[in-house]
């Protein structure tokens, strides 16, 4: 009786562990096809550390990334670098993978990722840059951040229009100035002559 039981639990365990192994796997498989997708989507993608950060924090990086098109995405560092293998990133620096590392993928704006990530870290300092792949090379964490203190692309547009607008609007106003004195000049030449 004893031996049945024994054998039967060891049976269950056998069947429980061949099961969690499977689904691991499969889950390892579908995070891994979803790191390379995003790798190959991104026009930018930063390597955040966040050693530390708790869950509310977390949730506030993932809604402010998400507000500006940026995917995060949170996977063991083996089928992070798998991942970026396969776009072409074959030793990626052990300084980038240190800690507990996010993946912030930029869609959109290319220094939305590190603009956030970094202002993000101001507010909760257990948030930092570790680096980032940026028009197709790997930077340091400095070039990161000198990335992330640019300005916005709807800042940019608004300097080149307004230093497009800027000759346009002088132009205007000098010869709007020159009109103006000379009518007050034909004014004045009026006025003396006699009727």
């Amino acid at each position: 009786m004893v031996h049945d039981t024994v054998a039967r639990r060891l049976r269950c365990r056998v069947f429980f562990n061949n099961y969690i192994m499977a689904v691991t796997r499969k889950q390892k498989e579908v995070t891994l096809q979803e790191l390379k997708d995003s790798f190959k989507k991104a026009k930018t993608v930063v390597f955040s550390q966040y050693t530390g950060t708790n869950v509310k924090n977390m949730k506030d990086l993932r809604k402010k990334l998400r507000a500006q098109n940026v995917e995060f995405k949170v996977a063991r560092k083996t089928l992070m670098k798998l991942a970026a293998k396969e776009i072409g990133f074959d030793n990626i620096p052990t300084e980038m993978m240190s800690g507990p590392i996010g993946l912030a993928f930029g869609m959109g704006d290319e220094i939305a990722p590190a603009k956030v990530v970094f202002e993000f870290g101001k507010i909760a300092e257990t948030v930092k840059i570790a680096g980032a792949i940026f028009e197709g090379k790997l930077i340091t964490a400095a070039e990161a951040k000198a990335i992330a203190t640019l300005p916005g692309r709807e800042v940019l547009l608004a300097k080149l229009v307004g230093s497009m607008k800027s000759p346009i609007s002088g132009f205007y106003g000098v010869l709007h100035g020159l009109l103006r004195s000379f009518v007050y000049t034909l004014g004045e030449v009026q006025k003396k002559k006699p009727a």
